[in-house]
């Protein structure tokens, strides 16, 4: 992975690595990643401080439970404020160990650790998250949650994906995570040129 990732670098394209592990940390952005992106929030021991020592974007999220188990009965009395609180407080973490405000991204999670409630609630509430004073990015493309909701296979989502995309824009998101690059492109475009 390390020489695709030193090329791809070299080659000026940004490249994010998503890892929990600090060592795996250390090694990517020392071959050029440029954002590190924690399902775990920096939350494992020695991560934070990883992330610290070089000048690259980290990408803060919010999981209940562990990737295994997440979606066994996950629950919560109030999902956004249960997960805004979080990442404000992981936020406050990043600072104390040196990250300034400018390179962190919060991602809500969704589906991860969230029933369909669960991730439609943060979607609809997710200009709360912006009060968090950071960039927020937003992960639905092919999820679970949209099969559920169309019933159809994570090959068979774009149009949902592209749909829920669309609404994390306009609920807030700065950064939208998609495997349809195109259509996303496309729906944003008009979107934009409405709202311009």
């Amino acid at each position: 992975m390390m020489p695709v990732l030193e090329a791809l670098a070299a080659g000026g394209v940004p490249v994010s690595v998503d890892t929990r592990k600090p060592g795996l940390m250390r090694e990517a952005i020392a071959a050029g990643a440029a954002m590190v992106n924690d399902v775990t929030a920096l939350s494992a021991p020695g991560a934070i401080e990883a992330a610290a020592k070089a000048p690259v974007a980290v990408c803060l999220m919010h999981m209940q439970g562990e990737p295994g188990t997440m979606q066994v009965n996950p629950g919560y009395q109030d999902v956004v404020r249960e997960v805004r609180e979080y990442l404000a407080g992981r936020i406050a973490a990043a600072e104390r160990a040196g990250i300034a405000r400018d390179r962190i991204v919060v991602d809500p999670g969704f589906g991860f650790g969230k029933t369909v409630e669960h991730n439609l609630a943060l979607l609809r509430a997710l200009a709360e998250f912006r009060q968090l004073g950071v960039a927020l990015m937003a992960g639905l493309s092919r999820k679970a949650m949209l099969g559920k909701l169309t019933g159809r296979e994570p090959r068979d989502r774009v149009h949902a994906s592209v749909a829920a995309a669309l609404m994390a824009v306009q609920n807030g998101a700065h950064i939208v995570r998609v495997h349809d690059v195109a259509a996303t492109r496309d729906a944003l475009a008009v979107w934009q040129a409405l709202n311009s």
